[in-house]
């Protein structure tokens, strides 16, 4: 096998195992959600997203309190309501108490699998507003909210908001 043979099968692998390796470092990112583990799965998230974060340089989120109030509320609305909306984002971050200068909000539901912390990152990062959010230099603080179930999809599955946030 040739030196230029054996450069291009390790580089195929190592961009291969890249993204297992990645979410391999955060703990529970297959996890279903449920009841009694919603702080592991927000964890999870928090953790996921922190790694992507570093790989592009940028400073880790902190969890923030008043964001995850709002994101918990938004979460459990759209669920009660059957409904997959932002909404007033920027008024639901206010009315928790978080007074920031800049915002952005990730919204996602998935059910089975799909409803994983890693996959709801994975989607998330393969979509380019999400993945801009996430992304964003400016954001430093997130709060994430978590409900069971999913608007259209019944009780099954679950409700995921990342609330992002940044002040002076």
């Amino acid at each position: 096998m040739s030196r230029l043979t054996r450069l291009a099968i390790t580089t195929a692998l190592t961009l291969a195992l890249a993204p297992a390796a990645t979410a391999a470092a955060c703990e529970n990112t297959n996890l279903q959600p449920a009841e009694g583990n919603l702080g592991k799965v927000r964890a999870a998230v928090l953790c996921l997203h922190n790694e992507e974060r570093a790989a592009h340089g940028l400073s880790k989120l902190e969890a923030n309190k008043k964001l995850r109030k709002a994101a918990r509320g938004h979460s459990t609305f759209m669920v009660r309501a059957s409904r997959f909306e932002h909404g007033d984002l920027a008024g639901r971050i206010r009315r928790a108490g978080y007074r920031g200068w800049t915002y952005g909000e990730n919204i996602a539901w998935g059910t089975g699998q799909l409803a994983t912390p890693g996959e709801i990152h994975r989607a998330w990062m393969n979509s380019p507003g999400h993945r801009a959010n996430i992304l964003r230099p400016q954001f430093r603080e997130i709060g994430i909210g978590i409900a069971l179930g999913a608007a259209g999809a019944g009780p099954d599955g679950a409700t995921y908001t990342a609330d992002f946030g940044a002040r002076r």
